[in-house]
């Protein structure tokens, strides 16, 4: 039992003691603070290693300055038998301040229990005793606020725990805050932190700490200093540690501490402490029951059928005693009979690194020949195998063909790998084609890490030409955007390449990328690449022509080239390559970035969910971060701006889960936060964007991002700051030699922000300029924007009438093409200009109601958090007050705005009202839809699912809300009664 006590007396500086790294509790630690802050108290509970103590430190540092007097006790096992431990460190040292106010019988009973000398016992004198300690805390609290830190409740010794209850349950009202953390199990179980929470004062705050996320054991990682792990690694440390804290840094300082890291595929190495941790209670079981065990670890979906064929005759009860010891559990989540599932990952990890060699090799032969899959089986042969094998090797590569046809690629690349090692040095094909292929596998599954070095790995022994700039490709490849970091390779993949057409046209490929990427050279890309296209065209490569054409129509799209629309359909034409028709960079891509910059948002919507789809189901990861970011775009245009928000955050998980387009994924979320989400995280995201880019070298992204963080900039009120990012975005694509404004859409924004701060001239330019662009390549949207930025300019002019005529007419012609939100931003423009002539500061609160009406309603529409908080600012600034306008109702824009505002969660996530807080995940994406006036049919569209559910979901959502339509979710949301 360790406790301490410390007081600080009056005028004394505060003590400082260092608070802890926590990783991955922002929101745990927010409702705490919550708690704590309002005088309440906190009870921690969860499985061991998950991070109890480490918050319970971070929580103490934080709030212990606010106190007084804070009392802590850290309990032991092996010490929880000693009655009235806790008691004595927590008052040992601060009884005798306030002793002589106790009566006499309550102060010897305290003075026997922390002391030990004389008789007391909760038999002998309870009472006295428990007032005692009640007394004391009051004593205490009476001085100054008290904070009473406990670890490891569970091994509180049971006479403190019972006088802490006791307490606890009469302190109402005394400045006096508990804060604890308790072990429970690792799958909670109903109540089971009850007993303790009893022991707290009344509406004490009971958090579960749950395991972290695969990107917040990176993040935990890499603040401990085990950096330079793969990715794939890293997600391996998270599958084995099940997300627990403790266990996944103890997985990471045994790869930094082994000479010899495991090879891809390879379980992670399992340290003693951990082994003797999970495995504690293994030496219970049987030989026999510890070997069928193993054998379970080794399979990839342990059932008892694959048990009992792997010979394991005994598989029932061995698993059934297993399971009462706390390493096993049968029947899998969703109730299926027969599973085995481990407790936790890492006592399958655990008992596979105990086994020897042998023991594994044995469990995979088994496995080999009774599992029913043909990738199991060719992966357990291999396994179960030494050395080198031409049919070992055979199966492994046809199991790796068919994991590929499967959408597995990650599956494909391992198996590639195990059929390079057991293949002999004369066989065909050789152990670097196959090695090659996985790092090709490896590269479309996500796992860039090991792409690159696989390729490396092959070009550090291959002769072959062909061999040798495939794996120069697959490094350009893995280098992504920053592709100047690798610019050395091209002279090699040229030299590799000799006169081959084939390999020349794979070498021209990517020269058009390093011209555009590197050099800033649109023009030279374009022509690179349609050299590319007429060498694979010679070599018959078909795959490279359809991507080196595919490029070709992209670079011709954004110069505004009159050439794209035949390239393009060029691209299109038949035969078509399976695996180019949906790559992020293939035609199929091009296709829907034609249409979304041509104003085609209902068939861009079509063409983007379809690739989408088929993207998932061949695990292409890189091609799905694209995809999902690509259809949120089509949702923010529409003006979907919850849906848009909730891709965006899809797309960047999986982006920085695999260190794929981070850049890109931050500049988008930062346009999707800036229309729904919060101005803060928008800013942020795109000035990381723009860091990105320029440590890159990536202007085209760099101007993108440049895009971004200049509107997060206008709505955030920083006309200045706003000039300043799209001027230069202007420079940097007049030399790129972009010209189509539909490629950024920031053009608006510049005129807009030029005239709030009075560059009325520059802004007309800006105006002029971009119309004429516009009007040649047709880009109806863009014009419509163009006329609201130049409507505020006429009204600047003090030309009202013609300012509203064009914004109506603007209004109209964005409607009509479905852009929803700069629809409401016209709106909302006009409610200005309303609100001004109808009498400015000092107008009446009706009136300036009216004036934001439209704009309230379609900004509600869209979900449009921080248009909306621009709407509750006019109207604040129109009547000089904020009156009565909080219960507006449906369209009174305060009203509205915090309706729609309050429901947006702090993290950035799905924007719900509150009241939709009840419904399962499924329900409030289809009620938020509802919100945003969705049809079952686009619902179901936008979900992925059939009407037929959007209609069951509907009806389970009017159950649980006691609503009978969808009108009422509108009622619900906008704080309203349900009528009739």
């Amino acid at each position: 039992m360790r406790g301490a006590v410390r007081v600080r007396r009056d005028g004394e500086e505060p003590v400082r003691p260092r608070s802890d790294q926590v990783v991955g509790r922002d929101e745990l630690l927010g409702r705490a603070r919550d708690q704590l802050s309002g005088g309440g108290s906190v009870l921690l509970h969860g499985p061991p290693g998950i991070g109890k103590s480490t918050m319970l430190r971070a929580l103490d540092a934080e709030y212990a300055e606010s106190a007084r007097t804070v009392l802590r006790c850290s309990a032991t096992e092996s010490e929880s038998h000693l009655p009235f431990l806790a008691l004595v460190d927590l008052l040992g040292l601060v009884a005798d301040e306030v002793a002589d106010a106790l009566p006499l019988p309550q102060r010897a009973a305290l003075e026997a229990a922390l002391t030990g000398r004389g008789e007391s016992s909760l038999h002998w004198d309870g009472l006295a005793l428990r007032l005692a300690v009640l007394s004391v805390l009051r004593a205490l609290a009476a001085r100054g606020p008290v904070l009473l830190v406990a670890d490891d409740l569970q091994w509180l010794d049971a006479p403190s725990a019972e006088l802490l209850g006791f307490a606890a349950r009469r302190l109402g009202g005394m400045p006096v805050r508990m804060l604890g953390a308790v072990r429970t199990h690792t799958e909670p179980k109903e109540e089971e932190h009850a007993p303790y929470l009893r022991a707290y004062p009344p509406e004490s705050l009971a958090l579960r700490l749950a395991p972290l996320t695969g990107s917040q054991v990176s993040e935990l990682l890499a603040a401990r200093g085990y950096t330079g792990l793969r990715r794939s690694t890293v997600r391996d440390i998270h599958h084995t540690s099940g997300g627990n804290p403790l266990f996944a840094l103890e997985l990471g300082r045994a790869l930094a501490e082994s000479p010899t890291p495991p090879r891809p595929g390879e379980p992670l190495p399992v340290p003693t402490s951990l082994r003797a941790l999970v495995l504690s209670r293994l030496d219970l079981l049987s030989a026999e029951a510890r070997r069928t065990l193993l054998v379970a670890s080794a399979g990839a979906r342990p059932t008892l059928a694959l048990l009992h064929a792997a010979g394991r005759g005994e598989a029932e009860s061995e698993t059934a005693l297993a399971a009462s010891l706390g390493l096993v559990a049968t029947g899998g989540p969703d109730g299926q009979e027969g599973t085995v599932r481990f407790a936790n990952p890492l006592v399958s990890a655990a008992l596979y690194a105990q086994a020897t060699p042998q023991e594994r090799r044995a469990a995979h032969a088994a496995l080999s020949t009774a599992a029913s899959d043909p990738i199991e089986r060719a992966r357990h042969l291999a396994l179960a195998t030494t050395g080198t094998d031409e049919q070992v090797a055979a199966r492994l590569a046809e199991a790796a063909t068919l994991a590929r046809d499967r959408g597995a690629p990650s599956v494909a690349a391992q198996l590639g790998l195990l059929a390079a090692r057991h293949t002999p040095p004369d066989a065909q094909p050789g152990a670097d084609e196959h090695r090659l292929r996985s790092a090709e596998d490896a590269l479309t599954s996500g796992d860039i890490d090991l792409a690159r070095e696989v390729a490396r790995d092959v070009l550090a022994r291959a002769t072959d030409a062909a061999i040798r700039v495939r794996a120069w490709m697959v490094v350009i490849d893995a280098a992504g955007q920053a592709m100047a970091e690798v610019d050395s390779v091209f002279p090699q993949a040229l030299a590799d390449a000799g006169d081959d057409p084939r390999l020349l046209a794979l070498v021209r490929y990517q020269l058009a990328w390093r011209a555009l990427l590197v050099e800033g050279e649109m023009t030279k890309g374009r022509e690179e690449a349609a050299h590319a296209a007429r060498l694979a065209a010679t070599a018959a490569d078909r795959r490279t022509e359809l991507m080196a054409l595919s490029f070709q129509a992209q670079m011709e799209t954004l110069m505004g080239h009159p050439d794209a629309p035949a390239t393009l359909e060029r691209a299109l034409t038949e035969p078509q390559d399976p695996q180019v028709a949906c790559d992020h960079n293939g035609a199929g891509a091009t296709r829907f970035r034609w249409q979304i910059m041509s104003d085609q948002l209902t068939e861009a919507r079509t063409t983007i969910t379809g690739l989408l789809v088929e993207v998932r189901k061949r695990g292409m990861v890189e091609a799905e971060v694209h995809f999902l970011r690509g259809l949120a775009e089509t949702e923010l245009r529409a003006g979907h701006c919850g849906r848009a928000l909730d891709l965006a955050h899809e797309s960047l998980a999986l982006g920085r889960d695999t260190g794929i387009g981070v850049a890109a994924g931050n500049m988008f979320t930062s346009l999707a936060e800036a229309a729904g989400g919060d101005v803060d995280r928008a800013l942020a995201l795109a000035g990381d964007a723009v860091s990105r880019a320029e440590d890159d070298g990536d202007l085209i992204y760099l101007s993108r991002a440049l895009g971004a963080l200049g509107h997060a900039q206008l709505v955030a009120g920083n006309a200045a700051g706003t000039v300043q990012s799209l001027r230069r975005a202007r420079e940097l694509e007049q030399g790129l030699g972009i010209f189509d404004p539909a490629r950024g859409r920031w053009h608006g924004d510049l005129a807009e922000a030029l005239i709030r701060i009075g560059e009325l001239a520059e802004a007309q330019d800006v105006i002029d300029a971009t119309r004429e662009h516009a009007q040649r390549l047709g880009r109806a949207s863009v014009l419509a924007v163009l006329d609201r930025a130049e409507a505020l300019l006429k009204a600047a002019h003090g030309e009202h009438e013609a300012a509203v005529r064009q914004l109506t007419s603007a209004q109209e012609k964005l409607a009509k093409l479905g852009y929803g939100l700069e629809e409401a931003r016209v709106a909302l423009e006009l409610g200005r200009l309303r609100a001004e002539r109808a009498g400015g500061p000092g107008l009446s609160e009706r009136s300036a109601r009216g004036a934001y009406d439209e704009a309230t309603r379609l900004l509600r529409r869209c979900r449009a958090v921080p248009w909306l908080r621009q709407v509750e600012a006019a109207v604040v600034g129109a009547t000089g007050a904020v009156g009565s306008m909080g219960s507006a109702g449906a369209l009174g824009a305060v009203g509205a705005v915090g309706s729609v505002v309050g429901a947006v969660p702090p993290h950035g996530g799905r924007s719900a009202p509150v009241e939709l807080d009840r419904l399962a995940s499924t329900e409030r994406q289809v009620a938020a839809l509802v919100l945003e006036g969705a049809t079952n049919r686009e619902i179901a569209a936008r979900l992925f699912i059939s009407v037929k559910t959007v209609e069951a979901t509907l009806t389970r959502v009017y159950r649980k809300l006691g609503i009978r339509s969808r009108v009422d979710i509108v009622r619900l949301a906008a704080g309203q009664q349900r009528t009739g």
